[in-house]
This record gives structure tokens, C-alpha cells and sequence, in this order.
């Protein structure tokens, strides 16, 4: 039984679908402005984690947006839109910003193993249900008209801070989470549509029933959600950014036109964090994984790296903490590939591989517990009570979720050396990291006396034959 932390009732949950034939989970994709950066890329890996645990039990169908029109650069429902100010800062159309970044994003998504979602679902192809949407809520009593756009009037949706909570809804204050207008009704009020601006034609607009304009980010959720995955869904994922807005909107403007439940699970993932505060690309405080490839690291590395940290909590990022990812991800796959090796990877399922494989699974569907999910692999392809094909059993299962090339059997990293000297070297690693010399001084003993020198680069241990 999966178990999952639901932001709606603050409490784990038992995973209950609504059809066990046929998940559905709606995932917040990128606005194709600019570069993703690896914050942005954490929530990826999160959702791909529940993805594939989803998928060891269920079939999913699973739709992620691309925001290519409609999210301004505030909350305030006012500046620029995103993508005109992507177009201004490089010479370029909407247009083409547009594709260029989309595909970036797939290629840095792909690089670090996530699965694609079944269905992409791109905001600027799907302007015709956004606007059915608005108008089903203007015919219901839920919109007004401003001198800049349509507005959904929060005051008329009864649970509008569900989701948050009434004590952080009631305490925002006009100008506090948006500038207050003549014209805005509620600090808390959005805009559905937003007309163009007389003075300047834009990229990227079109008709509509309240004239020529362009969607708002947050209908457009909302429209391509239920297009592809009815009134109501089991799971709705993205970053805990999202709750107290865009979130929150999504629900009020959705159960407003259905009269039904909007999301049954909703799941969040924390900030990836710098010492100084949160990534972020306003700040210009970000690192792509083109940055980290240019640094040495691979991007399965920063993978491994958010493995380590369960998704609800901030993981606080720095170089050390990839170097570390980076040595323990080297080690690890020396580790398996020896079980291969040993093994002529094949691998032979037995009670005792069940058993391991259920603890790894376990740990994945209590909230997807992967730091755990880690652990137990660690564990297991040290075990000396498991045959180098009972490990090999045992991490089929593990890759299907880690996906850290684990298997490959072109795998060359120390492939040599035997699974204990690899293990003391694991050891050695941790031991150096706090600062434990007389620790790692014993394990380099221990190590010798197994027939192999151990050196300190730069790069990290060396090993060779005595």
C-alpha cells in the first residue's frame, strides 16, 4: 500500500485511486523563459520517483504543462509576461524562445533519467478549452470584468483557503501578496484572461469573447488538466512554491465550474536551497546542469544527490555535498558492477532477494522514504548472506527506481576490485567526510592488508595492487 503526505489534509495517506485501471497525475511543468536550474529540477526527480513507484502497482497516465504564454513575472497579475521579457532580453520572437528552452528543458530532464510524462500538454495549444473554462465561470456568477482583464472574484468560492489554510489567507493584506488596484475587489482575486496592452501589440495573443488577449497562468492548468484527465484527479505534484497561489487558484476556479472535487492527493516537494536562501533565477542565484556538467559532475551525480534527501524537506546545496554524491555514485556502481561481474549478471530470484526487494519497495511507498530506498541498497549489495545473483535480483528492482545506470555491463568503474575493498573504501570515504583520520587511517591498515595501496588525490582514493 503506497502512503502519501496529501498538502490538502496534512497527514500521510493510503494511496487510493480512483480506478486502479488507470492513475492520473497532473505535474506543473516548466515556463520556457529561461534555463531550468537544478532547484527546478529537483521537483522533477521527486515526481519521476512517484511515477515510477506508481507504476510497480498502477497504470499512470501522467500530464505535465509547458508554460510557453500567460505567467507574468509577479503575483500581482501585472508586468510582463514571461515570455515577452525572455523574447526582449535575447533579440529573439516568443516564438522562438519558446522552443528553444522546451527543448533544453527536455534535455537536461532526460539527462537526469526522469521519465517523460504520457502526455505534454503545451499552454499555447490549448487556448480554446482555457477560454470555454473562463466562460463557464463568468456564466456562473464567478468573474468580473477590469479595465486589464477577467477576474475570478475569490470572495464568491466558499473553501478558497483550503488548501493553505484560513490563517495565512485571512492574514494577506492588499499589497502584500499583490498590489491592490481601484479595480481588484480582493487582494486574492486572479486574472483568467488578460487583455493586450492598446499602446503595443504582443507575440503571442488571440481572440476571445472579452476581446484580444492571452490566458492566465493559472487557467491554464486548470483547462489542460481536466482535458486530458477528467473533473477531477488523483494526484496534482509540483513545488511547494505553488500552494499558496497558483495551487490555490487551480482549485477555486476548477471546483467553482464543476461543482466537483478538484485533486485527491495533493504532493509537494521542498526548495533546493543555497546558504544564502533559495535558488532562484529572479535572484540570479542559479546553477543549471550545464554548470554542473562544466564542473566535472555528471548530472545522475546531482540525482544521487537528491536521493539523499526525502522530498519534503529543503536540501541545502553546495559543491561539497556533489562531490560527495559524485564519489558515492562511482562507488556504488563499482560495487554492482563487480556483482555483475560475479554474477555473469544473471540474476536468480530466491526468498532471500524477495525479501530485500520488499524492504526497498516498502521504503519507497511510505512517502516516498528514498534516503531509505538508498540505504537498503547500500545494505544489500554488501550483504554477505546474499549470492552475487541474488544481488543482481535485488537491483533490477533498485535501478527501475534510482535509475543511476547501475546495470550497465559496460560498466568500468574500479570493476576489478573485490566487493569487501570496495566496501572498506565506501567506509574510508564517510570517515574522511568527518574528518575522522584515525578512522581512516585504520581503514587504509585494513585495506592493505587485502593487497591494495590506497592514495589521496585530488580527485579522490586511488587504488592499486600492492
Amino acid at each position: 500500500m503506497i502512503r502519501l503526505y496529501n498538502t490538502a489534509t496534512r497527514r500521510k495517506e493510503d494511496f487510493v485511486p480512483q480506478h486502479k485501471d488507470n492513475v492520473t497525475m497532473y505535474c506543473c511543468g516548466p515556463t520556457v523563459y529561461n534555463f531550468a536550474h537544478i532547484g527546478n529540477l529537483r521537483t522533477y526527480i521527486f515526481e519521476d520517483l512517484l511515477s515510477r513507484t506508481l507504476r510497480l502497482e498502477y497504470p499512470l497516465t501522467h500530464v505535465m504543462n509547458v508554460t510557453d504564454v500567460g505567467h507574468l513575472v509577479s503575483d500581482a497579475d501585472d508586468g510582463e509576461d514571461k515570455m515577452e521579457v525572455g523574447a526582449a532580453r535575447e533579440g529573439k520572437s516568443a516564438w522562438d524562445i519558446a522552443k528553444f528552452y522546451e527543448q533544453k528543458f527536455w534535455q537536461d530532464y532526460d539527462a537526469l533519467h526522469c521519465t517523460r510524462p504520457t502526455i505534454i500538454s503545451r499552454a499555447t495549444e490549448h487556448i480554446s478549452p482555457m477560454i470555454e473554462l473562463v466562460k463557464t465561470l463568468e456564466e456562473k456568477g464567478y468573474t468580473y470584468r477590469t479595465s486589464d482583464g477577467i477576474y475570478y472574484d475569490t470572495s464568491k468560492f466558499a473553501h478558497y483557503d483550503a488548501l493553505v489554510g484560513h490563517a495565512h489567507i485571512s492574514g494577506l493584506q492588499g499589497g502584500a501578496r499583490v498590489e491592490m488596484s481601484d479595480e481588484k475587489r480582493n487582494p486574492t482575486d486572479f486574472a483568467l484572461w488578460k487583455f493586450s496592452p492598446k499602446d503595443k501589440k504582443r507575440q503571442m495573443e488571440w481572440d476571445s469573447p472579452w476581446g484580444v488577449g492571452f490566458p492566465g497562468w493559472h487557467i491554464e492548468c486548470s483547462a489542460m488538466a481536466m482535458k486530458y484527465l477528467g473533473n477531477t484527479l488523483d494526484i496534482h505534484c509540483g513545488g511547494i512554491d505553488h500552494v499558496t497561489i497558483h495551487h490555490t487558484n487551480e482549485i477555486a476556479q476548477s471546483e467553482a465550474a464543476t461543482g466537483q472535487k478538484y485533486v485527491n492527493y495533493w504532493i509537494h516537494g521542498e526548495f533546493l536551497i543555497l546558504r544564502s536562501g533559495k535558488m532562484s533565477k529572479s535572484g540570479g542565484t542559479f546553477v543549471t546542469v550545464d554548470v554542473l556538467k562544466e564542473k566535472g559532475y555528471e548530472p545522475l551525480a546531482y540525482r544521487y544527490l537528491c536521493l539523499g534527501a526525502h522530498y519534503r524537506t529543503q536540501l541545502e546545496f553546495s559543491y561539497e555535498s556533489m562531490d560527495s554524491a559524485a564519489k558515492s555514485l562511482k562507488n556504488l556502481r563499482a560495487l554492482t558492477a563487480q556483482i555483475g561481474q560475479e554474477s555473469a549478471h544473471t540474476a536468480k530470484e530466491t526468498e532471500n532477494s524477495r525479501a530485500w526487494k520488499t524492504k526497498f519497495i516498502q521504503a519507497m511507498q511510505d512517502d516516498l522514504n528514498a534516503p531509505k530506498a538508498l540505504a537498503v541498497t547500500w545494505e544489500a549489495v554488501r550483504c554477505g548472506d546474499l549470492s552475487a545473483a541474488e544481488k543482481w535480483d535485488f537491483l533490477q528492482t533498485a535501478e527501475s527506481i534510482l535509475s543511476l545506470d547501475l546495470l550497465k555491463e559496460e560498466q568500468s568503474v574500479r570493476p576489478s576490485l573485490p566487493a569487501d575493498v570496495l566496501a572498506l573504501l565506501e567506509e574510508r570515504v564517510a570517515a574522511r567526510q568527518a574528518k575522522d583520520w584515525k578512522k581512516s587511517d585504520e581503514l587504509r591498515d585494513a585495506i592493505l592488508q587485502k593487497g591494495y595501496i590506497v592514495k589521496d588525490t585530488p580527485q579522490g582514493q586511488q587504488t592499486e595492487k600492492k
